[in-house]
């Protein structure tokens, strides 16, 4: 089976990109090769986290969260871990927001350094509250550190969705390019952050800024 996460590397920055063919629900096989294809990016400088045209994340595949149980508990137990992984990298992670990007996908972006969006018709956003989900913990915590303070309420609680030139206000997202330069300026600004900036330092003083909401992700 062809793996929904690919790996490539563009010099010293590892390149992983999300593709299931629909919405890149998370699912345990979404999680299985985001694990893997972190594991294969150890050694790079930078990572970029992309999707695919039109769709970067549509969140935790709802044919299993939906339904409840010990089923979607563990799922969501995967996907922190996996969200833990990205928030805590010892090396800059610059997502390229290819589309859609919709609860866990929008917390995705939250937990990374640096976020390039597609100038598209489509939507970003915490949408749980809407579907009668409530925000786990660390998601609310990622939106305290993230979001702008005026508008955070309206994100998080009220699920409002906004396009991507909104969401570089509200904090999702921190610019927006035509949908086709997405993962090169991604690449790009992936590259300037592993060549400006020291490992050590940055893992270090990234760990001293995130320490709230990482004690929330061990939790």
């Amino acid at each position: 089976m062809t793996p929904r996460v690919t790996h490539v590397r563009d010099g010293s920055v590892a390149v992983l990109s999300m593709d299931d063919g629909k919405v890149n629900a998370v699912n345990d096989a979404m999680l299985d090769d985001l694990d893997a294809a972190l594991d294969a990016a150890t050694g790079a400088r930078a990572i970029v986290l992309a999707g695919r045209d039109g769709v970067f994340s549509g969140g935790f595949d709802l044919s299993v969260v939906g339904q409840g149980g010990p089923a979607a508990e563990a799922l969501v137990r995967r996907g922190g871990q996996v969200l833990a992984r990205l928030y805590q990298s010892p090396v800059p992670v610059v997502i390229a927001c290819t589309g859609h990007a919709v609860a866990l996908g929008a917390v995705m972006l939250l937990a990374a350094d640096v976020r390039v969006g597609a100038d598209a018709d489509v939507a970003v956003g915490l949408n749980e509250v809407a579907i009668g989900m409530p925000l786990p913990e660390v998601a609310v915590a990622l939106a305290q550190e993230r979001l702008a303070a005026p508008l955070r309420r309206r994100a998080v609680v009220l699920a409002e969705m906004w396009t991507p030139v909104r969401a570089v206000d509200v904090g999702f997202l921190d610019e927006v390019v035509a949908p086709e330069s997405v993962v090169a300026t991604a690449i790009d600004r992936a590259k300037d952050l592993g060549t400006r900036l020291q490992p050590d330092a940055y893992a270090t003083t990234s760990q001293r800024l995130r320490t709230t909401s990482a004690d929330l992700l061990q939790a």
